[in-house]
């Protein structure tokens, strides 16, 4: 049973997984087209964000694939074997257990250190696309825009790589637009940075205050992104991308009300979100297991299952929105996951309920 479990899991979280990595792909396409991203960038950028979707994909996966295992093994009439044996309940759940354990052992090394690791990488790789000018790739026939205020066009780009046809409007200094044109050029990479150098062209300037085009026309021009672009902004990095230390040592001071109560939140949330895959492989065969035998199937006890699992999902994510306007719910979390661990051990270890038949049976005279 336990190898049918690792098997199917693993299937279940492949297809999941790459279901959720074409959606997800998707969303990167534009950058494709209009920032000139390559393939390798573009896969990389995408299975970064594989891992935060494996913590969600596998507790959903375990417990698909242990209510399918105990479902056809009470379908082919092999449980009933197993029990006359004399295999109890928690036995016969043993399988599940050892694999919920070891998915919540597999689940806390994502949480607590490659989904931090992958998120800023993410987001770090996201950023350094669309404000580092390092990375930049003029798109030919395309109004390229970098920063807040600077566009630069050019009309075609040679085999050789010189750029034909440019033209840059720069309105990064509040009321001096500068609009600068050239016959060809090239984009050129220095120690301060990559420059545009235009030769045979004009910069045009509207006077402040008097209204006059100033109008020059040059040999030889360069536009330095740095001093066009102004000083790189610094990124803030959000809960997901802190690690654990980090988490735990902000304080409300440097951050502010809101995002501490988001950090701590998320300090929370890394430490109960694996135990959810024991809970959910316990929920589904505590359920399934105590069931009995039905000729008519098990459909009934599937769609419970299937309903509690759904719930304390719905209430993790309710809880965790609740304590971030308050940090006085974060007990809440840790409740909410220890349920279903709590549920489904009390099911499979109390005695069986009596039957009504099997009372009323015993109550008739011989």
């Amino acid at each position: 049973m336990l190898r049918q479990m690792v098997v199917g899991m693993l299937f279940v979280s492949i297809a999941l997984t790459c279901v959720l990595w074409l959606t997800q792909s998707l969303r990167f396409v534009e950058m494709i087209v209009n920032k000139g991203l390559s393939i390798g960038s573009f896969l990389k950028l995408t299975l970064l964000l594989m891992p935060g979707f494996l913590v969600i994909i596998i507790p959903i996966s375990l417990f698909a694939v242990v209510v399918f295992t105990f479902n056809k093994l009470i379908a082919d009439r092999e449980l009933v074997v197993l029990r006359a044996a004399g295999l109890s309940h928690l036995t016969l759940a043993q399988p599940a257990i050892v694999l919920g354990a070891a998915a919540s052992l597999v689940g806390y090394l994502l949480s607590c250190w490659l989904i931090p690791l992958t998120v800023r990488g993410f987001h770090e790789m996201h950023w350094s696309i669309r404000n580092d000018i390092s990375n930049v790739l003029l798109q030919e026939g395309v109004f390229n825009k970098f920063g807040d205020g600077l566009t630069i066009y050019v009309r075609a780009r040679s085999p050789e790589g010189e750029l034909l046809g440019i033209l840059v409007h720069d309105k990064r200094q509040a009321g001096r637009a500068v609009t600068l044109m050239a016959e060809r050029g090239a984009l050129v990479y220095t120690e301060t940075g990559p420059r545009v150098l235009m030769v045979n062209g004009n910069r045009q300037e509207v006077t402040p205050g008097t209204g006059k085009l100033s109008l020059l026309y040059f040999d030889s021009y360069t536009v330095d992104f740095a001093t066009a672009t102004g000083a790189k902004r610094e990124r803030f990095r959000d809960a997901r991308e802190r690690s654990l230390g980090e988490l735990l040592d902000v304080t409300e001071a440097e951050s502010g009300l809101q995002d501490y109560r988001r950090f701590k939140v998320e300090l929370h949330s890394r430490l109960t979100s694996p135990l959810y895959n024991l809970g959910f492989a316990l929920l589904a065969a505590s359920i399934l297991l105590t069931a009995g035998f039905d000729r008519r199937g098990q459909l009934v006890q599937v769609l419970i299952a299937t309903g509690l699992m759904v719930a304390v999902q719905a209430a993790a994510l309710g809880i965790s929105n609740l304590a971030t306007g308050n940090l006085a719910v974060v007990p809440a979390i840790y409740i909410n996951a220890a349920i279903p661990i709590g549920f489904g051990l009390w099911v499979l270890v109390r005695p069986p309920w009596p039957r009504r038949r099997a009372s009323a049976m015993a109550g008739e005279p011989v």
